[in-house]
């Protein structure tokens, strides 16, 4: 993790256009090659529009996608791929295209995995899958726009694998299961694998709320640490209408709820990088006149600097702990480390921008500014350079402005969208290879 001084530089620069304040070498664009790759794309665009509907309507939660990945396992197969499956002990599926020249390593990344959530959007391919979840009946859906990185990447491979004679290098596809489920996730039970050894570049992008086929990218910090915890608040039991004999969790709670929100807007400097604290659920009690013995909560860290997120973890305990003692209560606390915050390598930004403004054409690719969602991409681009960017994909009818963003249960993404993304990961990893791999800045 870098200093907060590295981040608050980063978050300095935001201001500024990575074309000045960045310089690399140039990909020398090949006008022959985009028309291809375009021709071959726009040849598999029903393909992959259908590749994403059936996984939309059987979604799978984190580390059970195994329907997903026999999917993609055997389309790669189909290719002539060399096809590893359930790498780290998981759903995650590699595929490796050996070019017809030597060369570089790349890597192209696609999550695979869907949420508890009960999709709300009407659509032909609506998912109608339940499941049970942390207790709760709930619906299973992509509303974070996984089935749609996934199609992506399977239609990559195919364009690619077409243009395997011409490929100066090999080329990983790397189908993750479980980004949705830190602490872990699923990229590092691949890494630990192996998947990332011998790769000098990796690729990944996501889907969001935007103009439709727009894209944006960012040098340097793009994304937030992300931490998970859970307090459990121990009181005791006893009638609704004698709380004098007890000692009520629930009240407790709520005040650790209230008091943990300080953490961020009354402890933390935030001119050095912004966090945030957030109570995703919280549970106790069954029935309105009995005073449970317990109350849980659980909930997700956000941040950039290493001593904020370090400053949080000591204040969640302390508060929750004395607030607990206080009221006679106890409380336990456990925070679980996630992922760390993900980095584009500024060289390869300043490289490969150009490549994808190229691909966006009118719609347009500008500079981004960073989040506060967690992506266990980061675990990737620690170990090679990264370039990870978004796609924008709001029907034009709706609003981008006012649309359902990830994780609603009124997600949607548009299916022109698709060969878009196809486009831009395929020109990546052949100009990435072309131009021999990882570059370097230019003082």
């Amino acid at each position: 993790m870098r200093s907060s001084r590295y981040f608050a530089a980063l978050l300095l620069s935001a201001s500024l256009s990575v074309a000045p304040s960045l310089r690399a070498q140039q990909v020398t664009a090949d006008p022959a090659l985009a028309a291809e790759i375009d021709r071959r794309t726009a040849a598999i665009a029903d393909k992959v529009t259908a590749w994403r509907h059936d996984i939309h309507q059987h979604p799978e939660l984190g580390y059970a996608e195994k329907r997903t990945a026999a999917l993609v396992a055997a389309h790669l197969k189909s290719l002539g791929m060399e096809v590893q499956e359930n790498v780290g002990g998981i759903p995650g599926v590699v595929g490796i295209l050996k070019g017809g020249k030597p060369g570089p390593t790349v890597a192209l990344r696609a999550d695979m995995d869907a949420l508890p959530v009960t999709e709300l959007v009407d659509v032909p391919f609506k998912s109608t899958v339940r499941t049970v979840y942390n207790g709760q009946e709930t619906g299973v859906m992509h509303a974070c726009g996984h089935d749609m990185h996934t199609a992506m990447l399977m239609g990559t491979a195919e364009v690619l694998a077409g243009l395997k004679d011409r490929i100066p290098g090999t080329v990983k596809f790397l189908f993750q299961p479980a980004e949705e489920v830190p602490p872990r996730g699923g990229a590092q039970p691949m890494i630990d694998a192996g998947v990332m050894k011998g790769v000098d570049g990796v690729f990944g992008l996501h889907v969001g709320p935007g103009p439709l086929g727009a894209m944006r990218y960012r040098a340097g910090a793009i994304s937030a640490s992300a931490d998970g915890w859970r307090i459990v608040v121990h009181g005791r039991q006893g009638h609704g209408a004698m709380p004098s004999n007890t000692v009520d969790p629930i009240v407790v709670s709520a005040e650790i709820v209230t008091a943990l929100q300080t953490i961020v807007s009354r402890q933390l400097d935030l001119s050095k990088a912004p966090a945030v604290v957030t109570v995703g659920a919280i549970h106790g009690g069954l029935r309105e006149n009995i005073i449970p013995d317990s109350v849980w909560m659980i909930g997700t860290i956000r941040a950039f600097d290493s001593q904020a997120r370090k400053t949080i973890h000591e204040r969640m305990k302390r508060i929750a702990t004395n607030i607990a003692e206080a009221h006679g209560a106890t409380a336990d606390v456990i925070v679980d480390i996630g992922y760390p915050s993900s980095v584009n390598n500024d060289a390869m930004v300043a490289k490969f921008y150009p490549t994808l403004k190229r691909v966006a054409g009118a719609a347009g690719a500008t500079e981004g500014d960073v989040t506060m969602a967690g992506e266990d991409f980061s675990r990737f681009s620690e170990l090679a350079p990264g370039f990870f960017f978004n796609l924008s994909v709001t029907p034009p009818n709706l609003d981008p402005k006012t649309v359902a963003s990830n994780h609603s249960p009124l997600f949607q993404g548009d299916d022109r969208a698709l060969t878009v993304g196809v486009r831009a990961m395929t020109n990546m990893a052949m100009d990435f290879l072309r131009s021999g791999g990882a570059p370097k800045l230019i003082p």
